[in-house]
This record gives C-alpha cells, sequence and structure tokens, in this order.
C-alpha cells in the first residue's frame, strides 16, 4: 500500500524585514513536530515581492504558505494564493502589519502564529484587487488586503523618506503627509460604487478599503468588515485649510474614540453631517481623474492611473488563525 507523502508548508519572507535564521529554524522545528515534510523556504527580492515564489510553492503542492515581511510582502503572497484554497499564515513582522492588526492576531509572539499553521483554524476573508489604466493605455491588476487609494494619500506614501519608514515604520508618513499637503491641490473625479448613484467631485483623495484600522489606535473605517463582501469606500473632499480639521476630527476623535462608547454614538448621532468625509459600501467601483493621479496599494505606491476599477472577492483568501481565535465582524 503507497504511504501518502507529508505535507509540506512553505514559509516566504522578506530578508530585511525579519531575522531570517531564526524564524526559518521555527518553522522547520514546528514543522518536524507535526510530523510535515521539511518545509520550502523562499527570500524575497527587489524582482519578485513575493508573489513568485508562492506561486512557485502551489506549483510544488505545499499544503499551507506563511509570510513574514511588511505589509507589501503580505499583500505580494495573498494575491498570489488567493482562490486556491490553500491557508495563509501571516507571521507579524515589519513594522506595519496592518491585516494582522485588522485580524486581531497576536502581533509579538511569531511562534503562536507559524505553530497555527499545523494546529490552528482557517477562515475565508475577502480580498481587494485593483484594475489600473495607465496613461499609455496599459492596463494592470494587482490584489490588496487592507486598502488603496488615488490621489494625496498615494502622493503622501511617494514623497516618503524610504530610508525613514525603515528605521520608523508607519510614522514615517506623518514626515510625507506633511511635505504633500503643502502643495495639495484637489482634483476632480468621476466615481461610482456599484449599486450606487455617480458622482462628480473635487476630491483630495479617494480610498477603497476591505479593512478599517489603521495603527496608533486609529479607526479610518469602524464598519469595515473582511467578511462581508464588500469595499468601503472614503472620499476625502475637505473645503479649504480648515477642512482638514474636520477630516481628522472624523477619524482620529469621532471613529476612534466616540464610536467606542453608546453616550458618545448617540453625541454622534446628533451632529450634523459634514461633508468633509463621505463613506460609502458596495462590491466594486470605477474611479476616473480628469488627469493621471498617483496610486496606493497597502502603502506601497503604484504609480499614476487615469481610470481605477476596485472590486472585491468575497472569502477568496484562506487565513489561518490560532485555534479558537475569533475574527472581527
Amino acid at each position: 500500500m503507497t504511504v501518502p507523502a507529508a505535507p509540506r508548508a512553505a514559509l516566504v519572507y522578506n530578508p530585511i524585514k525579519v531575522d531570517a535564521a531564526t524564524l526559518c529554524a521555527a518553522v522547520e522545528r514546528l514543522s518536524e513536530e507535526a510530523g510535515w515534510a521539511p518545509p520550502l523556504m523562499f527570500g524575497t527580492t527587489v524582482d519578485d515581492l513575493g508573489d513568485g515564489a508562492t506561486r512557485d510553492a502551489l506549483a510544488q503542492g505545499v499544503a499551507a504558505v506563511l509570510v513574514a515581511g511588511g505589509d507589501g510582502t503580505v499583500r505580494a503572497v495573498a494575491g498570489a494564493v488567493s482562490d486556491t484554497g490553500i491557508p495563509l499564515t501571516i507571521v507579524p513582522s515589519g513594522t506595519g502589519n496592518l491585516l494582522a492588526r485588522n485580524l486581531r492576531l497576536p502581533l509579538g509572539d511569531a511562534e503562536t502564529m507559524v505553530r497555527a499553521t499545523f494546529e490552528g483554524d482557517t477562515e475565508d476573508i475577502d480580498i481587494g484587487f485593483a484594475t489600473l489604466r495607465r496613461p499609455d493605455g496599459q492596463v494592470d491588476e494587482h490584489a490588496f488586503v487592507v486598502m488603496g487609494g488615488i490621489g494625496l494619500d498615494a502622493a503622501m506614501i511617494a514623497n516618503t523618506n524610504p530610508q525613514l519608514k525603515k528605521t520608523v515604520g508607519w510614522v514615517a508618513y506623518v514626515e510625507g503627509a506633511a511635505r504633500s499637503l503643502v502643495n495639495a491641490q484637489p482634483f476632480r473625479v468621476v466615481y461610482q460604487v456599484e449599486s450606487h448613484r455617480m458622482h462628480s467631485a473635487k476630491v483630495h483623495s479617494v480610498l477603497f478599503a476591505n479593512c478599517g484600522s489603521l495603527p496608533a489606535g486609529l479607526e479610518l473605517i469602524p464598519e469595515a468588515s473582511v467578511i462581508d463582501g464588500e469595499l468601503d469606500v472614503v472620499v476625502f473632499q475637505p473645503a479649504g485649510p480648515f477642512g482638514w480639521l474636520f477630516v481628522w476630527r472624523r477619524v482620529a476623535w469621532d471613529n476612534s474614540v466616540l464610536r467606542r462608547f453608546r453616550a458618545g454614538r448617540r453625541a454622534l448621532a446628533l451632529r450634523t453631517e459634514d461633508t468633509a468625509v463621505r463613506y460609502s459600501r458596495g462590491p466594486a467601483m470605477d474611479i476616473a481623474p480628469a488627469g493621471a493621479q498617483p496610486v496606493q496599494l497597502d502603502g506601497d505606491e503604484f504609480g499614476e492611473a487615469v481610470h481605477v476599477r476596485t472590486r472585491v472577492k468575497p472569502g477568496a483568501l484562506r487565513v489561518t488563525v490560532p485555534s479558537g481565535h475569533t475574527l472581527p465582524v
């Protein structure tokens, strides 16, 4: 009788973001303890952010994929493993960990997450895809797991000092934001969320999100869920410099503080709605700016686009969680 081959896992890691020797040793040890075959190991490179390595691993028949790196590495690997049914274990690494934060995974315990690959549960969550039409007519599609955007938020990321980001992480975006806001000008855009009417407006940014939580406890979109099959859309259109105060109040105070308390939610219900930040929700969205605008996906710049078609694929990404862990809804 033929003995079935033991399952095998693959680890895709960013060698700049992780202690590769320690992490690889842990994956090898826990694989052996679980009775799995020796794991495959792939370090990312400048030319392969992790999607190519993941496809190589899948072609070799792995039963699970682990990813360790920054938000960009997680995005690339998640896009490659989506729709395969192969579970993805996110080992928190780097400085952002935005998907891990939104899933409320343990951020400071890599071994717990590695062990979950062999002993944990799996959950199916949504993943986003953005199709970008470039100024020269070229069209390309990329995955995102947290959020993307067009306009000022993308310019802010493009203006962030790469070395500063490596040193202090997401805090470096504050410096990029300060430099971007100095010359920030609204731009005309036509956008339509599927099942909603078309809008034409002058905006600074349009964000499309799969998750709503940011570092430092900021809730950009409190109602966002990774299991609802919909994108959450945020349109920033502050009127003049003072309009940014309304934006900051909405994100840092209303969403991140008041909504946590019953009395705060009652107070928000009585307040006159301002137009500096507009929210919407739907399974897909089209965005057409009057001219080419910068685009970002999960905190990485993706050049300029003249049209963005973004959509969510419900339940297309299977993720590993520790046993008994419940995803936020």
